[in-house]
Parts: C-alpha cells; sequence; structure tokens
C-alpha cells in the first residue's frame, strides 16, 4: 500500500453563478451539478488516478450519499475496508458556490466525518503500518489528527498534514513530528496570525512554522505557484499559465499528486513540479475528482510545455 488518507468525504453541491448574493438576496444560478469531493476523498482520488495504491478511512451518513460515496471511491480503485457507516447521521455535504471568474466559496457540513476516531485508527492499524505515506486534513475531529500523527511518528511513516479548513485551535506541540505541513496563503494567515498578501510575508510566515520544528512548510499560492521551505532551505515553485475554468479542489489535486510522486522515489522539488503542473491542469475542467487528470493527461500537459521526465 503506498498511502493511506485518513480523512473526510463529502458530496459537493456546486452551483455556478454570475455572483455572489448579497445579504437577503436572491439570485439564479445557471448551472448546478453534483459530485463526490471532501478533502480526503479528494486527495485520494487524485492519487489514485495517478496509479498510487490508497487505503480511506473515513465515515459515512447511513444516507443515499454514504452509499454513493462508497461506490465512486471504489470506482478509482481506493480501498474501502475502512470505510464505515454511521447510524444516524448524514453523510457530510459541501455547498460550493463557482462565480464567473472561477473563484469559489464552500460550506461544510462535517455529518458522519465527525465520527471519525482514534478507536477507527486503531481498528486499522495492521493495514496502515504496511502504507509509505499518511495523509491527513482537518474535516475531522482534532483528537483524531493528533493520534495520526503520532501512530505515523510511532510507526516511522512520513506523514502530511493539510491544515484545511484552517483552525485556530490546531496545537503546533502535537503536529511538530510531520514531514509536510501543506496550508495555502489564507491558512497559514490564520495559522500564524501574519499578513501573506506578499512573497516576502509569506516566506516571513512560513519561516515562523519551521522556527517552531516543523521540517517542510509547504505553502499553495494558487496561480503564484508554491513555496517550499526547510530549516535550510526555500525555493519558489512558479505556477502553469492555464485557463481556469473551475479551482475548487485545486489544493486537493496538488496534494494527492504530491503524495503519489513521493512516494515513488521523486525528490521534494520534482513531486512539487508534478504537482503544480497536475493541480493547474485540474482547473480547466468543472468539478472536484471529476476534473483531476490521469497519468496520460499529466504526460501530455508536460510533454507540452517540454518538461516531461523519462520516470512519469
Amino acid at each position: 500500500m503506498d498511502i493511506a488518507v485518513i480523512g473526510s468525504n463529502m458530496v459537493d453541491l456546486i452551483s455556478y453563478i454570475e455572483r455572489m448574493p448579497k445579504e437577503g438576496e436572491t439570485v439564479e444560478a445557471p448551472n448546478f451539478e453534483m459530485g463526490c469531493g471532501g478533502k480526503g476523498a479528494n486527495q485520494a482520488v487524485a492519487a489514485a488516478k495517478l496509479g498510487a495504491k490508497v487505503t480511506m478511512l473515513t465515515k459515512v451518513g447511513d444516507d443515499l450519499f454514504g452509499d454513493g460515496t462508497i461506490k465512486n471511491l471504489e470506482h478509482y480503485g481506493i480501498d474501502t475496508e475502512f470505510v464505515k457507516k454511521v447510524p444516524g447521521s448524514s453523510s457530510g455535504v459541501a455547498p460550493i458556490f463557482v462565480d464567473k471568474e472561477s473563484k469559489n466559496r464552500i460550506i461544510i457540513i462535517k455529518g458522519a466525518n465527525q465520527y471519525l476516531s482514534p478507536e477507527d485508527i486503531d481498528q486499522a492499524a495492521t493495514k496502515l503500518k504496511k502504507c509509505s505515506l499518511i495523509v491527513l486534513q482537518l474535516e475531522i475531529p482534532l483528537e483524531t489528527i493528533y493520534y495520526a500523527i503520532q501512530f505515523g511518528y510511532k510507526n516511522q511513516i512520513p506523514v502530511i498534514l493539510n491544515p484545511a479548513p484552517a483552525s485556530k485551535d490546531l496545537d503546533f506541540n502535537r503536529i511538530l513530528t510531520c514531514d509536510y505541513l501543506m496550508p495555502n496563503e489564507t491558512e497559514l494567515e490564520l495559522l500564524t496570525g501574519l499578513p501573506v498578501q506578499t512573497e516576502e510575508q509569506v516566506q516571513h510566515a512560513a519561516k515562523m512554522l519551521v522556527d517552531k520544528g516543523l521540517k517542510n512548510v509547504i505553502v499553495t499560492l494558487g496561480q503564484s505557484g508554491v513555496l517550499w521551505m526547510t530549516r535550510n532551505h526555500v525555493q519558489h515553485i512558479k505556477a502553469h499559465k492555464v485557463q481556469a475554468t473551475d479551482t475548487t479542489g485545486a489544493g486537493d489535486a496538488f496534494i494527492g499528486c504530491f503524495a503519489h510522486f513521493i512516494t515513488h522515489n521523486y525528490t521534494i522539488e520534482n513531486a512539487l513540479k508534478m504537482a503544480t503542473a497536475f493541480a493547474a491542469l485540474s482547473v480547466t475542467k468543472r468539478g472536484t475528482q471529476s476534473s483531476y487528470p490521469t497519468t496520460e493527461d499529466l504526460k501530455q500537459f508536460l510533454k507540452e510545455r517540454n518538461m516531461l521526465s523519462s520516470s512519469l
């Protein structure tokens, strides 16, 4: 097993709108789509579409959405042995609003995701110990996050933590053994309390996290690319210019792709370059998981930009 994703699933309810409504205003949305999402499931699917062997730990409701989520994960070849239903709970739901500039606003209702517990990690421990990487996000209880990080550390399994949605309740002292902390600039601002309007400010905020003891801080900056910082290294990787249609799930695409390549012996720098290309390609289509490219799509994209590696 390459990757274990311990995290959330959601059903995305996507409204494509001309503009965001004002308070008390009703506006008509010209298009609506429904699909499977959630940060954990998105990251799992992104990695699986590139050929990674992925197992998923998550909770779904005992409703139609729960059955659909399980079938969707299985469709992508993801191991669902530890995807469990919670009696009497709804599945997680994410109403998403995408404007004509492809910018989005998202509301999440955690539903069954809030019941994913440390006990679930214990039940899956035998399988988890066989994986090469654990991937986490913050749409599940913090105690489960901390327990998973400790599990990874104890069993010498690298851990990615995507601190999204950002929470001021996150205890940095309990995440310091993570190998990779991967926020976007908005999450970086909330986590540090520092401004992030310029590249210098982003670097200053990221350095604050590195100084706390985190090994690798990787900040996704949308169309401005990615900042990677360690105690002894700072690197800015530029984004690819594309015609964006829908940016929803691009950060998850990035993380899932990075997870795949870092478990397939790519250097951090090269895994970041692959992830930057993968995320750029994902925003050229509507939706989240449905917009994620395959290996062949990624090869063609890189070939057009003279970046194709013979090892891909």
